[in-house]
This record gives C-alpha cells, structure tokens and sequence, in this order.
C-alpha cells in the first residue's frame, strides 16, 4: 500500500455504446445496445439508458430486445473503437511509462512513476486533467478512480460512474469497504459470494470479522488468506506496463447450425486467416494451433497441433487447422468455430521467401474480409448452398456500420431487409439526419470506415507539461467524487 494515492484506474463509460452515440446524433440520449443481433447475439456493452431499462453485458440479445424493444441495436464497429481507445491509451502513455492496460477503454496507471503526482492534491488534479483531455480528444467520457493500491482504485472507478471522479485516500480503506458487498472484491464471484452469504457473510466488514482462519476453512487456504488481506484494504501488487499474452484467438458464433462440412472447414480456414491478423498486428509468433468445435448440443471440444517451431504463416495455421478439424465429427452441426495459437514468440523460423509470399496472400485476403471481427460472423465466405439474400443482405450492411452514398454524403444503416437497406445520413458534428431506404445492390451506395468522432480537437500535444503537481484549495481529507 503507498502513502498516497498515486494509482489510477481509468474505465470508460459504456465504452461501446458512448460511441456509437458519439458518432450518431440521433441517438444520443437513447438506448443503444451493442453485440451479436442474431438469434443467439449477445450484448457486448449497453448505453446507461438501456442499462435502467435492465439490459446489462453479457445477457443474451434476445432477452434485451423484450426489454428494451425500442432500443438501437447495432453491431460492433471494431475499428472505431480501436482507433479510440488508442488516443486514450496515447494520453495514459504521457502520464507515467508504467500504464497497464486491461482492455480497449480500461488501464492502470502508476502516476508516481511518471512524476506526476505524488499527494492527494496532485492526484486529483491529474485525473481531473485527464478526463478533460479525454473528453477534448474523443468527445467521450472516462470515471477515474485514484488509490494506493490497484484494487482499491478500480473500486473507486467503478463507484464513480458514469463520468466521475473518486479518490480514496490511504487509511480511509477499511471504513470505505466496510459496507459494501463482499463481490466488490476481485475473485468473489457468483459461487464464491453464494458460498460466503450461507456462512453470513455479505458485507467486506463480515469477512475482516471473521478472520483468515475462518476464511481459509471455507474457501481455501490461497484464496482464503488473499480474501482476507482484501478485507482489509491491502493489496501490493504493482502497475505492470506490459502483459505478455499468452495466446491469440478468434472464434464466431453462427446463428444458424453449420451442417456442410465444405462450409465449415471453410470458416475454420477463414478463422485462421483472421488469427494470424492479430498475430502480426501484435508481432507476435506461436507454436501451437488450437482449434475449438462448439456442437450442436453444446459440448465442446478442443484440438491442438504444435508446430517444429513459431510462426506467423496464415498457409502454415490454416493448414494446420484444417487438419485438426479432420478429426472432429461435425455431423450433427456445429455452433461456434475458433482458432487460436498458443505458445507465443518474438520471432519465427520459417522461410522468408515462403512469408513474403503469403504475406501477399494475407494482404489479399484481409482486403475481401475487411468486416470487424463480431458474433455471427459477417464476412462471406464460398459455400455449396447460397445464403438467402436477406442474410447475404445482413451481411453487407450490418446494423450501424457507416456507409457512403455519392449523392447523399456519409451514413449509417439503420436496418436491411426484403432486399432493401435503410440509412440515416448524419455524422458525429451535425444534427440528426434524414432517413432514406435503397436497394441492396444499389450501385451509389458502399460501405465506408468510420469519421472521427470529434472533427476539431482541441490541442492537447503539451499536455500534461502544464499540470500543477499539487493545488492549492484542493480536498485532501478522505474520499470524493467530483464532476465536471
């Protein structure tokens, strides 16, 4: 534990969902779900107006629509929100070399190791910086939450939100957590806080009361005595900067069963083709290709192959899980498709020549399947038996994905169908646009990539030589949230 609070946890709001509301005017302040549309979608992050209507991550898109029937429902815009998450990740990288990143719109940071703080008052003052400069450069909103520790700044992120600013400061740890339910605490899932409300335990005051001899009798003695130090606020474990992977995969959900054996080994190839994406994307290699078979019936299975050494062939990975589904029965129709690989290296050691070859062949391939990578697969893919045109159409304009017509300027799809695709035509700086309905095939209209989401930023190339390291007037005693 420090003697300051020089550990920030930054966590976008509704990262998704914030913007794809950015970026469409006509959404803003309505409820926007974002994830897989078919019939087995799942919500990847709603809009905090969806989330009071009780849609929450990870429920099944179905039960959201019964929910909240007249909510946007859009698919995954990878690229935008890459490309975002990036400029926050940009910023965070000015601030200390040690950020720590936990996904696309969630890091630590160690601010004492970039010298800009190091007491309460310069804390608050650089995360308040930071949530202007985010909001300057992306036009969305971060929660930011300021501790010594990792643990206790993540909860006081997470207490802050939406768009908010919590700091807790070192030796007020135990009187905050007191009340608050033992899930707040890393570790304690469904089970494990199930197991712990029989033994009555709700509360973090329960367990700190309870003891690590106790504890470690109903739970274990690893988790047990970790639960413990938790309880009491103490965690010591430092802001990593780099998290080495240990593995790269993608996988699909399909909406419908796959029964064609020339379709799935398609897919599989398809897959393979996109995890070797990632894998360059990280300039990474792996020496192990995993292939995983969701059935029909919802039993899963895993094949994997270990190569001579590391590679980063899309022909070598696709071969390879082509082979490895040659031993998985898929007769009675398949769910979900994945390829990964494990094992993962810094080098290769596979013909050079043979590479520069298919590095062609990826170039090639990446282009025809330029789509995101999102639940129920979109990219096309050759098949014996032809898709029928409303999902062939599903496919080509998915649902909020920005498109270009010549006469009508830049848009997005609001929906398709009966040989028919609707759009609204608007970007992030004007007002809500016109809606106007086209032919699928119509030759004025094609797919585009994203606009920025703010068309003049501000200027934040100096920042954050300009912050104070501490400030006079600021609140140093005990926890508060402030907002703009």
């Amino acid at each position: 534990m420090r003697p300051a609070p020089t550990i920030l946890h930054l966590d976008m709001d509704a990262f998704y969902a914030s913007a794809e509301q950015a970026a469409k005017p006509s959404l803003r302040g309505k409820a926007v779900v974002v994830g897989g549309l078919g019939p087995r979608g799942v919500v990847a992050t709603a809009s905090y107006e969806a989330r009071r209507l009780g849609v929450h991550s990870a429920m099944p898109t179905a039960q959201a629509r019964r929910l909240a029937p007249n909510a946007a429902y859009l698919v995954p815009r990878f690229s935008l929100y890459r490309t975002v998450s990036d400029q926050v990740m940009e910023l965070l990288g000015r601030l200390s070399p040690l950020v720590e990143p936990l996904s696309l719109d969630e890091a630590f940071v160690d601010l004492e190791a970039g010298g800009t703080a190091d007491d309460s008052a310069s804390a608050r003052a650089t995360g308040e910086g930071l949530r202007t400069a985010i909001h300057a450069v992306t036009g969305l909103s971060g929660s930011v939450g300021l501790a010594g520790s990792k643990m206790l700044a993540k909860i006081a992120s997470e207490e802050a939100k939406p768009d908010g600013l919590l700091l807790i400061e070192p030796g007020t740890e135990r009187e905050l957590l007191a009340p608050m339910s033992v899930r707040i605490l890393p570790g304690v899932g469904p089970a494990t806080g199930d197991h712990l409300r029989r033994a009555g335990m709700t509360t973090v005051h329960d367990l700190a009361e309870a003891g690590e001899a106790e504890l470690v009798r109903l739970v274990g003695k690893a988790h047990g005595h970790g639960l413990y130090r938790m309880a009491l606020g103490l965690d010591d474990r430092p802001v990593v900067a780099e998290r080495d992977a240990k593995s790269v995969s993608v996988e699909d959900t399909f909406d419908v069963d796959l029964h064609d054996r020339v379709r799935v080994r398609a897919e599989v190839e398809r897959l393979a083709v996109r995890c070797v994406e990632r894998l360059r994307a990280a300039d990474r290699s792996g020496r192990t290709v995993v292939l995983k078979v969701r059935r029909y019936d919802f039993s899963t299975l895993t094949r994997s192959e270990t190569l001579r050494g590391p590679t980063d062939d899309p022909t070598v990975v696709r071969e390879a899980a082509g082979r490895l589904l040659e031993s998985v029965d898929t007769t009675g129709g398949v769910r979900l498709l994945g390829v990964g690989v494990t094992g993962l290296a810094d080098y290769t050691q596979e013909d050079l020549f043979a590479q520069a070859a298919d590095a062609r062949e990826l170039a090639q391939r990446a282009q025809e399947h330029s789509s995101p990578p999102v639940e129920g697969g979109e990219e096309s893919v050759p098949e014996p038996e032809p898709d029928s045109a409303e999902l062939l159409a599903a496919r080509r304009w998915p649902a909020g994905h920005d498109v270009h017509h010549e006469g009508h300027g830049h848009g997005w799809v609001q929906g398709s169908g009966v040989g028919r695709v609707t759009v609204r035509f608007e970007e992030p700086w004007s007002a809500p646009g016109r809606v106007l309905t086209f032919r699928v095939d119509d030759p004025l209209l094609r797919p585009a990539d994203p606009l920025p989401l703010v068309r003049d930023a501000a200027d934040y190339s100096s920042w954050p030589a300009s912050l104070p390291k501490s400030r006079s007037g600021a609140d140093s005693s005990g926890g508060g949230e402030s907002s703009p």
